[in-house]
């Protein structure tokens, strides 16, 4: 049996993302299938578990930076990274939600793990999410998570006692949503988001204890709620844990005898709601935030903003999607940007829908302007930041968006290669063909768009993308970040590292010196075109020196250039 911890130290985070990870794997159908408020989208339950999926997959990413290192990271450097991967991953309102929730729980447990810090973390947690929310309201996530810290609070400073308080605080303020916000009480169920937390909670107690908890909320006289087993037009059949089949009002459900009729999200006036849904990441600072989210409130509802340090991420419900985004443009730079359109047929909120396309190309970009490009040639894209590679999640979304019944998957990057697999095999369960080129680089990616024709046959398409991208060669300019040993010898912090096909291939002084001899190298193998991607901060003149330098050395080879916007690397270079 695992060491348990006797304080929430780096691996003790990890176990924790990786637990509620699989919690909410295993609850988010039933938690969509209760998502009533403030939009009954049915998406809740996945929105969290993507949303977790980012911050696991940032905290993994900590400890493989690690892997040669003789210890674990540090727990700041954990569960910083844990806040930051839910915030760039957040889904919807819930997911943002508890973005800000784990941000809040970082600020504190960044100086230490014990119980007096988490009972701390747990307020900080609480209070950063109602204030990240512009018009609180009861019954919801953030009654939850204020019960939970409230719970914490008055317990002897004993890691298990505090996480297991703050659990049974959660589980017993999930049982009353119903009595705090009408919306619930009329469909007999509970708050979706809560219970997502309860679940996030659950893994935690885990954690420390090496137990799971007895799984679902406590119902006021302290018994455990039922847990939903069948939906059959409209009604659910309980089963009390450890029980036999009643009907009822379980955990999860509808209540038996009174299926819900008309729809569920409108606001207690009984007006529609907005028609879009606006999310994306902004770039600001926080004197250009606090105008935003007044501006946001005057157009919509559901507003909530969190982050900080410069970077937010923005939820909002309006019916002026465009305005939404002017508004972030204004505030700073916006990027990643979701919108959803809800639109009401029969009373019932759906998402709007056309027939799915026969086939269409998801591709991994580095920038913005390799994403433009992909988009003018039709493409889905999914932007890499720096730092910021995609979930699986976010790839599976991508695919939902491209709404095909055929899509082809271009990673762009070898470190996305499982990935990318995990996000082929959750659409092909979805009904979606799916076919992963395995594509390296951004340049073999646009060399495989490049010959793509939808009006042939699908492994016919597959293959000629695959081949195009498999003859193309690629390679980036790198600024190196400490000493260290490579295949062409040592560098220095500050040097120009050429990565031909992967591998270090030159060390140079400077920027246009080392792409000259990595264009030299490439180019003496052969080549028909040369490809540059330049960065964001890379002048049109080096564009220009290079495309003369291949021109006096190789009279027969072509030359195209991008402009690769906000991307990792100064140069890319692509040699067909």
């Amino acid at each position: 049996m695992p060491q348990l911890p006797d304080d929430l130290d780096a691996v003790a985070v990890r176990t924790w993302c990786s637990l509620a990870l699989e919690a909410l794997g295993r609850e988010r159908a039933e938690i969509d299938a209760i998502n009533v408020y403030p939009i009954a989208d049915g998406d809740t339950g996945t929105n969290l578990y993507l949303t977790v999926e980012s911050a696991a997959a940032a905290v993994e990413a900590v400890f493989a930076a690690h892997e040669t290192g003789a210890t674990a990271p540090a727990t700041a450097d954990a569960v910083r990274a844990m806040a930051h991967g839910a915030l760039i991953g957040a889904r919807g309102n819930s997911g943002t939600i508890l973005a800000q929730l784990l941000r809040g729980m970082a600020g504190v447990l960044a100086d230490g793990g014990d119980a007096a810090h988490l009972r701390l973390a747990l307020t900080s947690a609480a209070d950063a999410a109602r204030q990240a929310v512009a018009h609180p309201v009861e019954g919801t996530v953030l009654t939850v998570a204020a019960e939970a810290a409230q719970a914490a609070r008055g317990e002897e400073p004993d890691l298990r006692t505090v996480v297991t308080a703050a659990y049974e605080g959660a589980r017993a303020a999930l049982a009353r949503t119903p009595e705090q916000l009408a919306v619930l009480g009329r469909a007999g169920v509970v708050d979706a988001g809560g219970r997502g937390l309860v679940a996030v909670l659950g893994a935690l107690v885990e954690t420390v204890t090496g137990q799971a908890p007895v799984r679902g909320p406590r119902t006021a006289s302290g018994n455990a709620a039922k847990a939903p087993v069948t939906v059959d037009g409209g009604s659910v059949v309980g089963l009390p844990v450890g029980g036999t089949p009643v009907e009822g009002v379980t955990e999860g459900g509808l209540p038996a005898s009174a299926p819900v009729e008309g729809p569920l999200d409108c606001p207690e006036d009984g007006s529609a709601g907005p028609a879009f849904e606006v999310i994306y990441l902004l770039e600001a600072r926080d004197e250009q935030v606090a105008r935003l989210r007044t501006r946001l409130d005057a157009l919509g509802d559901s507003l909530v903003v969190v982050g900080g340090d410069g970077l937010w991420h923005v939820h909002v419900h309006v019916d002026d999607a465009g305005a939404a985004v002017e508004a972030g443009v204004e505030a700073g730079r916006p990027y990643r940007i979701r919108i959803t359109h809800f639109a009401t047929e029969s009373g019932h909120d759906v998402r709007v829908q056309a027939e799915p396309a026969q086939r269409a190309v998801v591709v991994v970009v580095p920038g913005d302007g390799l994403a433009g490009l992909c988009t003018e040639a039709g493409a889905t894209t999914v932007i890499a930041r720096p730092g910021e590679p995609p979930a699986s999640g976010e790839l599976v979304d991508a695919i939902r968006r491209a709404h095909a019944r055929e899509v082809v998957l271009l990673p762009n990057d070898a470190a996305l290669r499982h990935t990318a697999a995990a996000a082929a095999e959750q659409a092909r369960t979805e009904g979606v063909r799916v076919a992963l080129v395995p594509t390296r680089a951004a340049v073999q990616g646009i060399a495989a768009l490049a010959v793509h024709e939808p009006d042939r046959g699908f492994d016919e398409d597959v293959v000629a993308m695959t081949a195009a991208a498999g003859a193309t060669r690629y390679a980036e300019l790198a600024v190196a970040e400490r000493q260290s040993w490579t295949m062409a010898g040592i560098c220095q912090a500050g040097d120009i590292l050429g990565l031909i096909d992967g591998d270090v291939a030159v060390i140079g002084a400077d920027v246009p010196g080392t792409a000259r001899t990595v264009l030299d190298r490439m180019l003496a193998a052969g080549g028909e075109l040369v490809t540059l991607v330049l960065g964001e901060d890379v002048p049109d003149a080096l564009a220009d020196a290079l495309e003369e330098h291949v021109r006096e050395g190789h009279l027969a080879v072509d030359t195209v250039v991008y402009r690769g916007g906000h991307q990792r690397a100064p140069l890319l270079i692509g040699v067909e």
